[in-house]
């Protein structure tokens, strides 16, 4: 599907847009846009492990959804006439535990479609190691 971005913003810009929001406060950073990516970071520090110190399943699947839902978006060719993406449905398979460090997410799209997209989202640690594999269903909802 390469080429499925209808817009591509500057990674400076992605980050701009997530100011005050959930993203900043877990220290979410888009780092790479490619040609049907979408590339984040995280840190796995206290605002992102459970009480055990691991890896929180939920911040796992916050940068999953975060990828995936902004690459849908990047898809869609009028905003304003087309609608906005939004997820209905994630899954997350969590495989491996971290306790420190920064991880790393690449969204890739499986389907683009007109009503419906789906992506894949895979998560790393810093040696590449799979760390959670999701899979995330968004609705196109019309304006």
């Amino acid at each position: 599907m390469a080429g499925s971005f209808r817009h591509r913003p500057s990674v400076d810009q992605l980050n701009r847009r997530s100011a005050n929001t959930a993203l900043a406060s877990l220290g979410i950073v888009f780092t790479e846009v490619g040609e049907d990516f979408l590339r984040g970071t995280m840190p796995v520090d206290g605002r992102t492990v459970q009480p055990y110190g691991l890896l929180h399943g939920g911040a796992s699947v916050l940068l999953a959804e975060t990828l995936g839902s902004m690459a849908a978006n990047l898809c869609i060719e009028d905003p304003a006439q087309d609608g906005q993406a939004v997820g209905i449905e994630i899954n997350a398979n969590h495989l491996r535990a971290v306790t420190s460090g920064v991880v790393t997410g690449t969204a890739r799209p499986v389907h683009v479609g007109r009503s419906t997209q789906v992506w894949d989202i895979r998560i790393e640690d810093s040696d590449g190691r799979a760390v959670c594999v999701s899979r995330l269903t968004l609705a196109v909802r019309r304006s």
